[in-house]
């Protein structure tokens, strides 16, 4: 079954609600450059209330190994996703760690496999910012990638192309934040319950 990440997540109540509806985890942005940036405190706020089972991620762009930790250390959160330029060497440094790829057009495989990590967000290249930009990428890229890491699509969808999103690529996960907002950092109920619906059915 795919799993489900709701990104973005600012407060409680759209927390509760995308596990509700059917999440597997939900990602807090602690990125000073994103309109979904959320500060370590807030996020612990949101995290204690969590039922148990949810994965909960904490995202990252070009930051420092101290900030990253003390930030962890804060907030609380499960897993570590780095979405910016850090090198393979960098990853060593967690744990529980997912690397995200923004695609151009093709994808270096021999890259991808070069970090030391279990699974790649891929999600779409922008020159304005590292995600949350709500614009999809070419899946084809992805179809017959070789890769021995489990595959998360990021990057544009929505409740309305997400099931032919998951049939062409048969990714481990998706990854959503635009596509289910009213505005950056407040999600549509009904987007939300529309999205984890197509993935599910799809499945």
């Amino acid at each position: 079954m795919t799993k489900i990440k709701i990104c973005g997540i600012t407060n409680i109540e759209d927390a509760l609600l995308a596990i509700d509806l059917g999440a597997d985890a939900l990602g807090f942005v602690f990125y000073r450059g994103s309109k979904r940036y959320i500060d370590p405190e807030s996020a612990n706020n949101i995290i204690s209330k969590l039922p148990p089972f949810i994965t909960t991620v904490g995202i990252f762009v070009n930051q420092g190994l101290d900030e990253i930790n003390y930030t962890k250390e804060m907030a609380g959160f499960d897993t570590i996703q780095l979405h910016g330029d850090e090198s393979p060497d960098f990853c060593k440094n967690f744990a529980r760690v997912i690397k995200a790829i923004r695609v151009k057009e093709n994808i270096d495989s021999e890259l991808i496999e070069s970090y030391p990590v279990k699974a790649v967000l891929f999600d779409t290249f922008s020159e304005e910012s590292y995600g949350g930009t709500g614009r999809s990428f070419v899946w084809d890229a992805l179809k017959d990638l070789n890769t021995t890491k489990r595959i998360i699509l990021s990057g544009g969808l929505t409740p309305e192309n997400v099931f032919q999103a998951v049939r062409m690529v048969h990714p481990y996960a998706v990854d959503v934040s635009t596509g289910v907002e009213d505005y950056p950092g407040k999600k549509n109920p009904e987007k939300l319950k529309k999205f984890i619906e197509a993935v599910r059915n799809e499945d």
